[in-house]
């Protein structure tokens, strides 16, 4: 495709998974789910590589990861491998993009500096927070509670003199608005701002941009025109709904999947290493055979 206005003509899907462990059956549900989804519309599918974890992204699992998801029988046109027009397709070198994107929301006065640590959150709510998702943030750091925009140490990019503080910037909701959208897999669905979620980081005290940023940019530059992933997702799509506004971006479609469990009722993750695609493969298993199971 010749331009951005091309590739939003048609639809266009993504799989983005982040190399930080081996893949598990639940990765390969979501994804063929978006393949079978492109492939039904004669759509583009996009592979982007995850990789801004810098301390868990290792070399060995991006390998893995291409090698899982072609034996899987998963394919894409686009990615890192295969090119294209809207790249690159790896996040590590797309740091340039998230910072002009986050300099236009700290010019609009969107962003505040926080220097709040997750734990701080934790305590300040006054009760233990369960599961992955983000605490809703109290506004401590939030301009009208006395936080001085000129504070020392407010730099994004992490450049000049060391920072005395370690200063994230959070995204600021418009508290008690609600955040509607139809999701081609859950139906209607429905979150307040400053009830469900708070306000969030977008910027971190590492000179790298949090997954909301980075998710939202990639998305509207890319043309992705749906999103299909898990449903523990399903509120971040609240979130990344306000960024998409405040950039002037339209948003895409939003398809969530049921989350594959364990036998105890909990969804999986990479550190079950019993039910990676690698470990399914090597015990004789066949993509047919688990495709077969759902």
């Amino acid at each position: 495709m010749d331009s951005l206005d091309d590739a939003k003509a048609a639809y266009r899907g993504r799989l983005a998974p982040s190399p930080t462990g081996l893949l598990h059956i639940g990765h390969a549900r979501t994804f063929w789910v978006a393949q079978e989804r492109a492939r039904a519309r004669r759509g583009c599918l996009i592979l982007r590589n995850e990789d801004l974890d810098r301390a868990r992204c290792k070399p060995q699992f991006v390998t893995a990861m291409y090698e899982d998801l072609r034996w899987f029988g998963l394919d894409w046109q686009e990615g890192p491998d295969r090119g294209g027009s809207l790249g690159p397709y790896s996040q590590s070198e797309r740091l340039e993009i998230y910072l002009a994107a986050f300099e236009r929301l700290r010019a609009n006065r969107s962003v505040y500096p926080c220097t709040c640590s997750r734990q701080d959150v934790v305590r300040a709510l006054g009760a233990p927070h369960a599961g992955e998702q983000e605490p809703v943030y109290p506004g401590t750091c939030r301009p009208d509670a006395g936080f001085r925009l000129t504070r020392t140490g407010d730099s994004a990019a992490g450049s000049g003199s060391k920072p005395s503080i370690r200063v994230n910037w959070r995204f600021r909701v418009p508290d008690g608005e609600a955040i509607s959208f139809m999701d081609g897999g859950y139906g209607a669905q429905e979150f307040v701002a400053g009830r469900d979620f708070g306000d969030f980081v977008v910027w971190r005290h590492d000179a790298v941009p949090a997954y909301q940023l980075a998710v939202v940019v990639d998305d509207a530059a890319m043309g992705v025109t749906e999103v299909v992933r898990g449903a523990d997702l399903l509120a971040s799509t609240a979130r990344q709904l306000l960024l998409y506004r405040a950039f002037g971006f339209r948003p895409p479609r939003f398809y969530h999947c049921p989350l594959v469990t364990d036998l105890a009722g909990a969804r999986l993750a990479k550190r079950h290493d019993a039910l990676s695609l690698r470990a399914l493969r090597e015990r004789g298993a066949s993509p047919e055979d688990l495709r077969r199971d759902w």
